[in-house]
């Protein structure tokens, strides 16, 4: 188990500290198996209740996993560097289609909607004890949630989409859970989850969404949370159809005690319907929408919608640390909301076209690909690294799949949001002779 790294200490908390630094030495490495407790305690001589509390400190700080009568077992530590800092050098007249961002020319002017958020805040400014969210922003996110078909809930806004997600995990969940989530699936996601000490659990998912046999079998294992991406999932691009939504609605209901979290960072830059998993039993459940990609990235401001007691501690622990969400941005999101010109229709079926157009030029030369909404591409093949390299010595740079995946097959993302149409043959043309007559794979899972 531990070969030649000797345990010490008498104390819980001198037993998980021992661990702990053989980790941070890398003596321990992933994977490794402790001992069981009777017989580390026998070792130590100990008292059993002794070992099992130096275990539970460490299940709680995300260095270990206890899987019942599978022992326990060293986590992967979490990540320093994130996925997304992790990128392919982009050479000097490259095309660069790896960031994943909105195409800047389709995002709002922002000089209107902050002049009016700054003269709303000398209007009434903002003290300690405001309401934590705008009272207008919270009139267009509740008549949105519920123009969805969303059950009623209180509404919380927080700084992005993985800033809600985080919140409302920690709100349930506590280390060493596992959380279900898409595979392949959302990079910072799936950074996020180790470093709460949370384990992803991968489900497979199609173009229409996570596959709910794969979800079933997830749950039935002991997930005690999962995390389900409505549209424009990223990278795949999977939408959820009214019949996948029905489907894992009936194998949500099975499980109403299992949290669930909607992502729908898509709104307003889609133009697929939303299918909302919400109001199938489960007891806890939260909707998420960000502004960042209808509005622009830097504008770090989620809303979501969710039953009163996890809204409610999302609130308050929010309450303890920032406080709250900035009032500018919060008005210059509504008012973002209620005056953009550019509608969600014309914006969707800009980044529809888009991709349409390199799926069709993909297609046409043997290549299956995925990207039913949103901004991305999906293209397996049959090896990540060969087929990045000599896509940047033709002048492409992709995202390298391994920064999604678990346990799913090859891949490389190819972000869309401003590929122009003319560009999809050259492209497609030279990620053929990239993969060669086989047109590398068309699995997602």
């Amino acid at each position: 188990m531990l070969g030649d790294y000797p345990l010490k200490g008498r104390r819980a908390s001198e037993i998980a500290a021992h661990i702990e630094q053989g980790v941070s030495d890398g003596q321990l490495a992933p994977g490794t198996a402790l001992p069981p407790l009777r017989d580390l305690a026998a070792e130590l001589g100990v008292n059993a209740n002794t070992v099992a509390a130096a275990y539970r400190l460490l299940r709680d700080r995300g260095v270990i996993e206890t899987a019942g009568r599978k022992g326990s077992r060293i986590l992967p530590r979490p990540a320093l560097t994130t996925r997304d800092q992790i990128r392919v050098p982009v050479p000097p007249h490259a095309r660069d289609l790896s960031a994943g961002n909105p195409d800047p020319a389709l995002l709002p002017d922002l000089a209107a909607a902050l002049a009016a958020a700054a003269e709303a805040a000398r209007a009434e400014p903002v003290l300690y004890g405001h309401p934590l969210v705008d009272p207008g922003l919270l009139a267009l996110a509740s008549a949105s949630f519920e123009a969805d078909g969303l059950p009623g809930g209180p509404v919380a806004v927080a700084s992005g989409s993985l800033d809600t997600v985080e919140r409302i995990l920690g709100t349930r969940l506590r280390p060493g859970d596992a959380v279900a989530v898409e595979d392949p699936g959302w990079s910072s996601l799936l950074d996020l989850l180790p470093a709460m000490g949370l384990r992803p659990a991968p489900v497979r998912l199609d173009d229409q969404g996570p596959l709910p046999d794969s979800l079933a079998a997830t749950l039935d294992e002991g997930a005690r949370a999962v995390i389900v991406t409505s549209r424009a999932q990223n990278p795949t691009g999977a939408a959820l159809t009214a019949a996948r939504a029905a489907a894992l609605r009936e194998v949500l209901a099975g499980h109403p005690d299992v949290l669930l979290i909607e992502d729908d960072h898509g709104h307003g830059m889609v133009d697929q319907a939303y299918h909302p998993l919400a109001g199938a039993g489960s007891r806890h459940w939260a909707v998420v929408r960000s502004a960042a990609k209808a509005y622009g990235p830097d504008l770090r401001l989620s809303v979501a919608v969710g039953d009163a007691d996890t809204i409610g501690r999302v609130c308050g622990r929010l309450r303890l640390g920032a406080g709250w969400v900035s009032h500018l941005l919060q008005r210059t999101v509504a008012e973002l909301w209620r005056t953009d010109a550019a509608p969600v229709a014309t914006v969707a079926a800009v980044y529809r076209a888009r991709r349409a157009a390199l799926l069709g030029e993909l297609a046409v030369r043997g290549i299956a690909a995925h990207g039913e909404s949103g901004l991305n591409v999906w293209v397996p093949v049959p090896d990540e690294t060969s087929a990045l390299t000599a896509l940047v010595q033709r002048g492409w740079v992709a995202a390298p799949g391994a920064r999604y995946r678990i346990q799913s097959p090859p891949g490389i993302r190819i972000t869309t949001a401003d590929l122009r149409p003319e560009e999809a043959p050259r492209l497609a043309e030279d990620l053929a002779g990239v993969l060669g007559a086989g047109g590398g794979g068309s699995r997602l899972v």
